[in-house]
């Protein structure tokens, strides 16, 4: 199984906000990196519950948010052009609403990229299950930027981590984890928590129902080093770090990646990461990971 992102282009939604504009930085050196066009995406789309009695608003409405639109994408690119002049960069204006929109460009891409937080086409892009829907039904990796805070730029330093559970997502998010760590040149970190018992009251209570703790986390160990074995052999460059812990996934990804510059997760998961996206462990990893997240699916590989 590879990422098979090989030759797709980038795509980046674009809403004139600031977090926007480092999405389009970050996908930019992505783009970069593999050598790759980008595309800027902005999408806006005036429901009809806000015609006021019924009555659709001038065309000169519409030529004001088109015209507002494609200076959010030319603002965008000179962005882009700063980091990278030479990088093939393709900007489009959808009237569509965002979401169906970037699932829509997602099949011709090889990687979705949002901003943190977004304004006017892309308002509350990652606000509950907008986000949740673009890691389900997008065709590519999806990737959500941000930094320490959803002000800060994004780190470009320390290690990627990847969430590991032995399911189809995981493998193609362990598959893409490597492939961006060849890239950056970067230390990968493999994470797999096998048991919710985060307390020693739970953990004793294990041993007493005579489940052998030792046994299992033996047996979890022998199976993260059989997820990365085949990896490590393609990927001989990337130095692998594993680690396993009795601990929710969500706090066990967000201490990982503390210090990391990219976390990398499957869209859903089993075993120590079910639901991986789904509740309250996805809205933790989208809104308080201190590096960029980024999100694979099992069809999105080959």
């Amino acid at each position: 199984m590879t990422s098979n992102l090989a030759g797709s282009p980038i795509a980046v939604g674009i809403d004139g906000s600031r977090s926007a504009l480092r999405a389009a930085a970050w996908a930019a050196d992505e783009a970069a990196r593999r050598n790759v066009p980008l595309r800027l995406l902005h999408a806006v789309m005036v429901p009809t519950f806000a015609y006021a009695g019924g009555i659709a608003p001038p065309d000169s409405f519409f030529a004001e948010l088109d015209d507002a639109g494609r200076g959010y994408l030319a603002e965008a690119e000179a962005e882009v052009r700063r980091g990278h002049p030479n990088l093939a960069v393709e900007c489009g204006l959808r009237h569509e609403y965002p979401a169906p929109a970037l699932i829509d460009a997602s099949a011709e891409t090889g990687m979705l990229v949002l901003g943190s937080r977004g304004r006017g086409g892309f308002t509350g892009l990652l606000a509950g299950s907008t986000a949740v829907t673009l890691a389900a039904h997008g065709h590519c990796p999806v990737a959500v930027v941000r930094g320490a805070s959803t002000d800060d730029v994004p780190p470009t330093e320390g290690s990627v981590v990847v969430g590991v559970d032995g399911s189809p997502a995981s493998e193609a998010a362990v598959a893409l984890a490597f492939e961006e760590a060849s890239l950056r040149g970067a230390p990968l970190i493999a994470a797999h928590t096998w048991t919710d018992y985060t307390s020693d009251v739970d953990y004793a209570m294990a041993r007493m129902a005579l489940i052998d703790m030792d046994q299992v986390e033996t047996e979890q160990e022998a199976m993260l080093a059989e997820r990365l074995a085949g990896w490590q052999e393609k990927y001989p460059d990337v130095a692998v770090q594993r680690v396993i812990a009795r601990d929710h996934p969500a706090h066990f990804l967000l201490e990982q990646a503390t210090a990391a510059q990219l976390l990398v997760v499957g869209s859903r998961g089993r075993g120590g990461f079910t639901g991986l996206l789904l509740g309250s462990t996805s809205q933790a990893l989208i809104h308080h990971a201190a590096c960029p997240l980024l999100i694979a699916r099992p069809d999105a590989a080959s």
